[in-house]
């Protein structure tokens, strides 16, 4: 759980972060404090979450010490590198979707989501305009965790919300563990040899964070057709193109 208020006080935040250290402690939930690392201090939080322009990770860090979790907003895949490459614990990946909580925030739409389900080791979690009826495309593009706001505070069953995200989301997670260890081919992609994971030339495209961009898809010579690209499996050896448009062409 994290405590997130822009408009409070410091004072009225730090009584709200000691009676959910109180709520958290009891039900063993990790409780993580927004911006403010002396108010994770000072109630003994499990952690904090920075924004870009709030204290350097490294400066967090060095407060908090090495056991406490430190978080960090990413909106693009540089900025996702970077936490990773700085020591962060976790990233938070959107706003994936529009959302009150980020008024005026351009989406990052599913395909950064795709790119950090991808490339980012550490763990990430899809945040912004996350709904139980959107949660099952933020889990199809590779999040494995995802955080709601107003979809679980303006919501007359909170609880209820939860439990339906949490379903989505074990769901999601029986089915990659069924599936077994992903299986790797050798795939040449616009003239470079890549190993990749992906099972379909759709996985493959969204592994490079293209899906919901203007794009030709050329498998061995030839134009696939986009409704062709879930059901192409890749297979060693292929060659593929991808002709990204940007702008008027």
């Amino acid at each position: 759980m994290q405590l997130r208020d822009k408009n409070a006080s410091k004072a009225g935040l730090l009584e709200k972060a000691k009676q959910l250290r109180e709520l958290t402690a009891r039900y063993g939930v990790p409780l993580i404090i927004n911006d403010h690392p002396d108010i994770a201090i000072a109630v003994g939080a499990d952690g904090v979450h920075l924004g870009q322009d709030d204290m350097p990770l490294g400066e967090a860090r060095r407060l908090l010490g090495p056991e406490r979790i430190i978080g960090i907003s990413t909106h693009n895949i540089g900025q996702a590198r970077l936490a990773q490459a700085e020591g962060a614990d976790y990233i938070g990946v959107g706003p994936v979707f529009p959302t009150g909580t980020k008024p005026g925030r351009t989406p990052v739409t599913l395909s950064y989501v795709s790119e950090a389900a991808a490339e980012i080791r550490i763990p990430f979690v899809a945040i912004g305009g996350i709904t139980p009826d959107n949660v099952d495309s933020v889990l199809e593009a590779g999040a494995r965790r995802i955080c709601a706001v107003s979809a679980i505070v303006g919501n007359a069953d909170p609880a209820g919300v939860c439990r339906r995200l949490l379903e989505r989301i074990s769901r999601y997670e029986a089915a990659r563990e069924s599936s077994g260890p992903a299986k790797s081919c050798e795939v040449t992609v616009n003239g470079r040899s890549v190993l990749t994971d992906a099972g379909t030339v759709a996985e493959l495209v969204a592994q490079y964070g293209l899906l919901d961009r203007k794009l030709v898809v050329e498998w061995n010579g030839a134009v696939l057709a986009r409704h062709e690209w879930e059901k192409t499996p890749l297979e060693n050896g292929a060659v593929i193109e991808l002709v990204h448009f940007v702008g008027g062409g």
